[in-house]
Formats: structure tokens, C-alpha cells, sequence
């Protein structure tokens, strides 16, 4: 396993973050407690869950793990998130104070811890003024009841917003920033990568393998069936499989994929986390698992080292498609400028 600073942090992490959304809806309490041991034994230190995954119960099944394994719970660095609804009546959801206090003290309960290491804030609430949510993560962290807070899935504006509006009240600062981000999805890279570095805040990238299309196992202009999850659901989310199959550029990727796989005796799924593993900003990256299978062919990523020409071939070929300007060539000149003009 390797390391690195969680963010603008001092605290240390695993290059692999175990991610338990499947934990309470794909995986059982018996798969998910196999798949945490296995992970913590490999030396992945950083759990990441939410209260919204399973509806708690996902937050439940790593709080029994963390009580029957007290000495290598010693070692986790415990991480959810808070904001998406819980409930039906209007103040179950978002990052009001309210709201936060009971999730904060409903995470802690099932979690059967008294302190949350990185606590995020699952999306932004353009209902709730931003000073009353950064102001409730300062107080908790100055109550030790988390170390530090992240957030996920915001825009570049909005954590960077969020960055000066907490130093102007002089309040901790947030440390990381939980997007998607993967060879098919990196419009990230034009506003909110530039914003994380600016602000040092480390990326926890989701959905590393685009909801398993990076693993190699669906084939051109053959709907998937059976058991993963485009063939139980076709039409499901952002992964759905007919846009990405009718995109010329998923199936050049993946193209460039397999055969950097084959080069190096790897899995499709290893080379698509190593490559992102090497993006600027990137702490640690999140990987799921339905089984230990799973588990371990996404870990063999952390030993694998492909090189810069290799990095090169994978980037080129997944580039995102844009426009001239702002983000294309013609704005990235706008942007720059060389410290003396040619003669």
C-alpha cells in the first residue's frame, strides 16, 4: 500500500479509499465485514460511507465491524457524509445546522463512535447560507466530535467560496473535495481540479472505473445482462449504457485501456485506477466492491506503474471534448502568458 497527506491535512491515508456504498444493498453484513477486514489487513486505512447510503444501514454495518475489531479500528480513518434526505418532513435534508446536529448525532450512533475523522457535506444547499454550515463544522470540529470536514460533488466557485468565506470568520478550512472522476468523466479538470490545488485540498475521486464501464466487461453494441449493474438496470444514471455506447470515445479509451493491460499483465480495472491514482490533486481514490474478488483486483492497482508515455496515451485519448474558448485552446491561451516576449 501507499500514502499520502489526506488533503491540506496532516493525517495519513491509504492511496485506496474503501468506499461501502454496496454495503446493506449489494454486499450483505457477512461480504461487507469480509471485504473491510481484507482491505484494513492490505493497509487501507481510510473508510468512506454516507448516512444516505442504505438508509443508515451502511453506516450500522461499519459501526459492528469497528466494535467487534477494536484494535485495527485503532488505525481507521472513519469518513461520511450528511446532506441528502433522511426523512420525509423538510428539515431531513441539507446542511442547516439543524439538519447537521441530528445527522452528525445519528452518524456517530451508528457508527458506535464518539468522533468522525472527515466529515463532508454530500452536495451544496443553495437554501442554507453558507456561513451557517461552515459555522456548525468549525464548532464540531472545536467539540472533537470530527477532526475535519470535506465536501463532495460541489463546483469549482463553490469551494472555493466556501475556502475564503471560512477564513474570513477565521474557521477551519476544509481539506478535500469528493467528485467523480475517471477517464470518461473529466470535466473536473477545466475548473474544479485548478480550484482544489489552488485551495490545497485533496481530491477522493468516485466511481474511479464510470460505474464499471472501465473494467472492460461490456462489449460494443451488446446490451448487458445479468448481474452488475447496467445489466439489472440499462438506464441507470450517468453510467447508462446507450449514451456511452453510442460515444465513439468510451470505446477508443477503452481501446487504449486493454492494451496497456495487456502490456503490463493488468486488468483493465487496474490501469484505469493507476492512471488516476497519477492526476494532479489526487489524495486517494475510492473503490467499491460487491466481493473480495472486487476488493482484490482493485488493490493490485496500487502496484502498478505505468509509465509517462503510457499516462500520456490514456490522457490523450480520453480527453474531454470542448469548445475553443473558455476551455479549449483558445481560452487556456487567455490564460496564460510567457515571462518575456519573442524577439
Amino acid at each position: 500500500m501507499q500514502y499520502r497527506t489526506l488533503g491540506r491535512s496532516g493525517t495519513v491515508v491509504s492511496v485506496q479509499t474503501l468506499g461501502t456504498m454496496t454495503f446493506g444493498a449489494e454486499a450483505d453484513e457477512a461480504t461487507s465485514h469480509e471485504i473491510i477486514t481484507a482491505y484494513v489487513e492490505a493497509g487501507g486505512n481510510l473508510l468512506d460511507t454516507a448516512d444516505v447510503y442504505s438508509a443508515g444501514v451502511s453506516e450500522e454495518i461499519i459501526g459492528r465491524w469497528l466494535f467487534d475489531h477494536p484494535t485495527e479500528a485503532k488505525d481507521v480513518v472513519l469518513a461520511t457524509k450528511a446532506r441528502f434526505p433522511m426523512g420525509k418532513a423538510p428539515n431531513e435534508m441539507g446542511t442547516s445546522r439543524r439538519h447537521l446536529r441530528r445527522a452528525l448525532e445519528d452518524s456517530l450512533r451508528r457508527l458506535q463512535v464518539d468522533h468522525i475523522d472527515l466529515y463532508q457535506m454530500h452536495a451544496w444547499d443553495a437554501h442554507t447560507p453558507l456561513e451557517e454550515t461552515l459555522d456548525f463544522l468549525d464548532d464540531a470540529i472545536h467539540a472533537g466530535l470530527i477532526s475535519y470536514y470535506g465536501f463532495s460533488n460541489y463546483l469549482g466557485w463553490q469551494l472555493t467560496k466556501a475556502v475564503h468565506v471560512a477564513k474570513a470568520h477565521n474557521w477551519a478550512l476544509p481539506v478535500t473535495l469528493q467528485p467523480q472522476y475517471n477517464l470518461l468523466v473529466r470535466d473536473i479538470e477545466h475548473e474544479i481540479v485548478p480550484a482544489c490545488q489552488d485551495a490545497g485540498l485533496g481530491l477522493l475521486p468516485w466511481s474511479p472505473l464510470a460505474g464499471g464501464w472501465l473494467s472492460g466487461k461490456y462489449e460494443r453494441d451488446v446490451p448487458p445482462t445479468g448481474a452488475t449493474r447496467l445489466g439489472e438496470n440499462p438506464k441507470r444514471g450517468m453510467e447508462a449504457w446507450q449514451a456511452r455506447n453510442d460515444d465513439e470515445r468510451t470505446w477508443n479509451t477503452l481501446e487504449v485501456v486493454r492494451e496497456i493491460a495487456e502490456t503490463h499483465g493488468a486488468t483493465a480495472s487496474q490501469v484505469a485506477l493507476a492512471w488516476l491514482t497519477a492526476q494532479p490533486a489526487v489524495t486517494s481514490v475510492i473503490i467499491g466492491a460487491r466481493n473480495l474478488n472486487q476488493l482484490h483486483d482493485n488493490m493490485a492497482a496500487v502496484g502498478l506503474e505505468l509509465s509517462d508515455q503510457e499516462l500520456q496515451r490514456l490522457t490523450e485519448v480520453s480527453a474531454p471534448r470542448v469548445d475553443p474558448y473558455p476551455y479549449g485552446a483558445a481560452g487556456v491561451q487567455q490564460r496564460h502568458r510567457p515571462l518575456v516576449q519573442d524577439q
